[in-house]
């Protein structure tokens, strides 16, 4: 553990580190698993827009999106070099095992960025590049460099950042942002602070090692427990009001209803269990099922607008 923080001392020798990272050193750079939920949400908002895209405008929307959302995990992953080398969950990320340096990941996540925002521009509207760039720059300044280590509620207040994706998916089709895609944000929105919560639980020394402010580090695993829950009953109905927009139909409403109660279920075990490792258990069984979740609610989405499927409830 000692040796590897100290690859983030700025006067160790150059000699200690790779000449520049591999392929894959950058792609891992990128939060491969976060940016394939950008994309993913980002083409639920594009296909239930309405009007139409031309496929290969499409297709590099959604690469672009992608590349943009890379080029954030990288400058996320610059800055927070120092405290992933202090956590088992992020110290294999390419920083903290020396594979690429701040310096590197600086300059690709910069470049990455501004090349991502000025294409999506052109290619597609300024709008959906616009939105691009406030998740970039909400993700990097307000969440990582603002909230991250200095408030519990940086989750909540940060979690915005990876609310934007269907919102820019449905500019880069209609040019706007309408009632239905900050709905979709909205879902994203209030999923975050549960299904990071979650995670905070089973992994909480892992943050009081880093020394970052998370729930159950300040307020303790009760109160977390107790704002799992919160969040859970607000989320829930959220996620109905796509029917009387006529945003989701049938389908969308029966898997809503399903999963809403089962993720209630999970919320309830969380709050219940308190004691060692089945309060961990419990806590990580809601993290995993809180990601199926939201690819569930967001793939029937995706059926309905992309088939014959929907069938309006109003």
């Amino acid at each position: 553990m000692a040796d590897i923080g100290a690859s983030l001392d700025d006067d160790r020798p150059v000699s200690a580190f790779r000449d520049g990272g591999e392929a894959g050193d950058y792609f891992a750079l990128m939060k491969p698993r976060l940016m394939s939920l950008t994309v993913f949400t980002a083409l639920v908002g594009m296909m239930a827009a309405p009007g139409h895209i031309h496929p290969v405008i499409g297709f590099f929307a959604l690469l672009l999106i992608a590349i943009g959302a890379g080029a954030s995990g990288a400058l996320n992953m610059w800055y927070d070099a120092d405290i992933d080398a202090k956590m088992q969950r992020t110290i294999k990320r390419p920083i903290p095992m020396g594979r690429i340096t701040r310096e590197e990941a600086l300059a690709f996540g910069s470049v990455f960025s501004a090349g991502s925002i000025l294409c999506l521009g052109v290619m597609v509207n300024w709008l959906s590049a616009g939105l691009l760039a406030l998740t970039i720059g909400y993700y990097l300044f307000i969440y990582t460099m603002g909230l991250k280590r200095r408030t519990p509620h940086n989750i909540v207040i940060g979690g915005a950042a990876g609310a934007f994706p269907p919102m820019i998916g449905w500019a880069a089709v209609t040019g706007t942002v309408s009632l239905e895609s900050i709905l979709l944000f909205a879902i994203i929105f209030m999923w975050t602070p549960p299904h990071f919560w979650a995670l905070a639980l089973y992994r909480c020394d892992d943050f009081k090692r880093a020394n970052i402010p998370m729930l159950p580090v300040v307020a303790g695993p009760d109160e977390t427990r107790k704002q799992i829950l919160l969040y859970s009953l607000f989320l829930i109905p959220l996620t109905l009001l796509p029917l009387p927009l006529v945003l989701g139909g049938l389908i969308y409403g029966v898997v809503a209803l399903v999963l809403g109660g089962l993720f209630l279920w999970y919320a309830l075990q969380v709050y219940r269990n308190r004691e060692g490792a089945q309060a961990d258990r419990h806590a990580k069984k809601l993290f995993l099922f809180s990601i199926f979740y939201l690819f569930a609610l967001f793939a029937t989405l995706l059926v309905e607008h992309s088939t014959p499927l929907m069938i309006p409830l109003f």
